[in-house]
């Protein structure tokens, strides 16, 4: 079997099942095979109906003796009830809402029935039983080979599930994709490393993993898994780092008096952290080696102020800095920010987006006029642009710096070498690079994934910050909730509401998607708009509007021509609007904790008490305990640790967040795990740096490199 097959050309999968496993990000035979179990249910008690206990799991084989459909009158469901019989005696199973199981399911078919025995109208039955036909009669359950089962009397994995796309049907097929494959996937760790660390080999950790003969077998499996994810991330950054570490920069010198200068007038005093930071990013690029930071700071811990430290520093030794953000609106706003940072210090800034280049010359002041797009790329590659601030925009084939120095990156973690060396064509000489992120990041996750970068750390937020109020909002408590958005609006506050999606789908999307509850943007703008708050301005932005729409709603809800925006997760990273104090979120079981936490820091920076307001309707004790940590943990830092605490392998809750899978997030909890892949990736590259002796780590390397995001 090709395992880069896609996946409808397996059978059972036709165009509406190839839409479902496409939202769970299976595109392929070897995707599927790496989909993961959630869970496990434990069905491997097989037993004789007559030693059934009440309240024990357990999987009884016989025969159906009979089976019939009927529906309460009161609640106008189905219930379907069999009697299933062996040589010692017999038991009923009851289905409630799946009446199509009485047409699967006929007299005399021999099945294996597991599930719950419970008591009801003083008799015994089995609840909602898995089943699982068979088409032979064993004759003594002893003899039975569970190996040949599939969804009863074994231990069973349970999958994170789409609407139509069930762990039965991931069951049947992944079974039939690895009894078809017969063992032939080829390795993906070196023989040696199998040997010494005592690892399953691949074949045999998918069938542990999926089809486990017993527990203990199922934890190795993990480890076998556990041990290649976090073994490949650490050769990946040990290499990034010995790479760079090859490379030249332009040595920048620690200019202290002009630090001291553009401290001195800004209108704020810095924190410790700040300082901290700016200190280690100056030493770091004063190295003929070029910087590799990661400078981490929560929301509106004020990052940009130690970017623009770092910036001036380089400028005024004769190079230039690139300033690069994940989107135009907040292109615009490092823009504006650093312009004004930086107002009396005779720059030349630039900005580059998609659609419009700005400029803001020294002769100019603190006018910002428009520019072609030629004209700036020409005064870049001149050396006359001191700073340019764009997108992606930044590192396209057209732009070409005359002296750039200093890379600094919003929110884009990875940008290897090859990026930086875009950017200077020609040079021999590689930019420093500092990356900022407000996501909060595990210690060990950061040491792990980014273990090729320094680390600079602002963990406390400016004096004078009021702590935000956050509150998990029950559903009798909304008219309530509308009352207080209602006051906080007529005190000349701003309100941000966000919804999961931009607008309700059509059936079958719904069908498909399993979010028929989500809250949709353009819905719930048209019943805050028309029904709740129609005397206020209440503004709607969501990812489908252009550039220019967007960024003139965001200017209208900064300048208080809005006063509630309804967003989605748009607003996420960075918009700036001090006079917005309350965050409400529908759904915010949908959202990760790191991305309630960016949600939440879009208010309380300004003078005002401010408040998020969280509102959900799962009832799941894992969601209770997410949205509890957001309210307990006062900072980002904080907020991951305790996410990566109570986060549970399989759990959807924002692992995309990072970027990885949910089985490594769950081995990050083991640090000697993490240390020891460390050491043997350090001790393989001490050997062979190259990887000449170990094709199978170079290739999958290359593969590892395409899936992680370089910008």
């Amino acid at each position: 079997m090709d395992f880069s097959t896609p996946i409808e050309n397996i059978p059972r999968v036709g165009p509406v099942m190839r839409k479902r496993l496409r939202t769970l990000g299976i595109k392929t035979v070897l995707d599927l095979l790496f989909y993961f179990p959630s869970r496990y249910e434990d069905f491997s008690n097989l037993i004789p109906i007559s030693d059934v206990k009440i309240n024990e799991v357990c999987t009884v084989q016989g025969r159906i003796l009979e089976i019939k459909t009927t529906r309460t009158w009161k609640r106008k469901m189905f219930i379907t009830e069999a009697i299933i019989e062996d040589k010692t005696g017999a038991i009923k199973s009851t289905w409630f809402g799946q009446p199509y199981l009485s047409k699967i399911l006929k007299k005399d078919d021999p099945v294996f029935i597991s599930g719950k025995v419970v008591v009801g109208n003083n008799e015994a039955y089995l609840s909602n039983p898995i089943y699982e036909k068979t088409y032979s009669q064993a004759d003594d359950i002893e003899t039975i080979n569970s190996n040949k089962l599939t969804h009863t009397g074994r231990i069973i994995p349970i999958y994170s599930e789409a609407k139509g796309l069930s762990s039965r049907w991931l069951r049947s097929n992944l079974k039939f994709i690895l009894a078809s494959s017969n063992g032939k996937l080829p390795e993906t760790l070196p023989e040696k490393i199998i040997a010494e660390q005592k690892l399953l080999d691949i074949n045999r950790a998918l069938w542990e993993i999926h089809f486990p003969s017993s527990f203990e077998k199922v934890g190795k499996a993990k480890e076998r898994f556990s041990f290649e994810e976090l073994f490949y991330i650490e050769l990946f950054v040990l290499r990034e780092r010995a790479k760079l570490n090859k490379e030249k920069a332009h040595s920048i010198p620690f200019n202290l008096d002009l630090i001291k200068e553009l401290v001195s007038l800004l209108p704020f005093r810095l924190t410790d952290g700040q300082r901290k930071s700016a200190y280690q990013i100056l030493k770091d690029i004063e190295k003929s080696r070029p910087m590799n930071r990661l400078l981490q700071g929560d929301v509106g811990s004020g990052k940009t102020v130690v970017a623009a430290i770092a910036a001036l520093n380089a400028i005024k030794a004769g190079r230039q800095a690139a300033f690069m953000a994940p989107t135009e609106i907040l292109a615009k706003q490092h823009f504006q920010e650093i312009a004004k940072l930086l107002g009396n210090f005779n720059l030349n800034i630039g900005l580059l987006t998609g659609k419009q280049d700005q400029f803001r010359s020294k002769k100019l002041k603190n006018d910002i006029v428009e520019i072609s797009r030629k004209k700036l790329l020409e005064k870049t590659l001149k050396a006359e642009i001191d700073i340019l601030i764009g997108t992606h925009a930044l590192i396209q084939d057209k732009v070409k710096f005359g002296k750039l120095g200093l890379v600094i990156l919003d929110e884009q973690h990875r940008f290897g070498v090859e990026q930086r060396a875009k950017l200077v064509r020609g040079s021999k000489l590689i930019p420093h690079l500092l990356s900022m992120t407000a996501t909060p990041i595990p210690r060990t996750l950061a040491l792990t994934i980014y273990g090729d970068l320094d680390l600079s750390l602002i963990d406390e937020l400016p004096k004078g910050r009021k702590k935000i109020i956050t509150e998990v909002v029950e559903p009798e408590d909304r008219t309530k909730t509308y009352g207080f958005i209602k006051r906080e609006v007529e005190n000349g506050r701003q309100i941000f509401v966000i919804c999961p999606r931009i607008e309700k789908p059509d059936a079958e999307k719904e069908y498909l998607s399993g979010w028929s509850e989500a809250k949709a943007v353009k819905e719930e703008y048209e019943k805050l708009s028309k029904t709740i708050f129609p005397a206020l301005k209440v503004g709607i932005l969501h990812g489908k509007m252009t550039s220019k729409e967007k960024e003139k709603t965001m200017l209208d809800f900064k300048n208080k021509k809005i006063q509630i925006l309804v967003s989605t997760s748009v607003v996420e990273v960075g918009i700036d609007v001090p006079n917005a104090t309350v965050m409400m979120i529908e759904g915010a079981e949908r959202f990760g904790l790191a991305q309630l936490h960016q949600f939440r820091g879009r208010v309380g920076r300004g003078e005002y008490q401010s408040y998020c307001l969280l509102f959900t309707d799962s009832s799941s004790q894992k969601t209770k305990q997410r949205l509890k940590a957001l309210i307990t943990c006062e900072n980002g830092f904080q907020l991951a640790e305790k996410d990566l605490e109570i986060r549970g392998p399989g759990d959807f809750s924002g692992t995309r967040q990072w970027g990885i899978p949910d089985l490594m997030m769950d081995s990050l909890k083991d640090i000697r795990l993490v240390e020891k892949t460390r050491e043997i990736a350090k001790e393989i590259l001490i050997e062979d740096p190259y990887l000449k002796k170990y094709p199978i780590l170079q290739a999958k390397i290359s593969r590892f490199r395409e899936s992680i995001h370089m910008e």
